[in-house]
């Protein structure tokens, strides 16, 4: 097993959209969000994948 962080930033038009349950229903992987700022314009947010080494490539890609 391995985890992998992430800073990820959003913009208005990905705010709405679920890609941290798209990610852990998509791939074998966990989703652990340790730390975000997400308001109707845009976001930030630090993001831990955990799991097998190639699944989590395979999520970032």
């Amino acid at each position: 097993m391995a985890i992998m962080r992430l800073s990820l930033r959003f913009t208005k038009k990905l705010v709405p959209k679920p890609i941290i349950y798209q990610l852990g229903h998509d791939f074998k992987v966990v989703t652990n969000i340790r730390k975000a700022n997400i308001d109707e314009d845009l976001g930030w947010m630090v993001l831990e994948l955990d799991g097998e080494m190639d699944e989590i490539d395979r999520a970032v890609e």
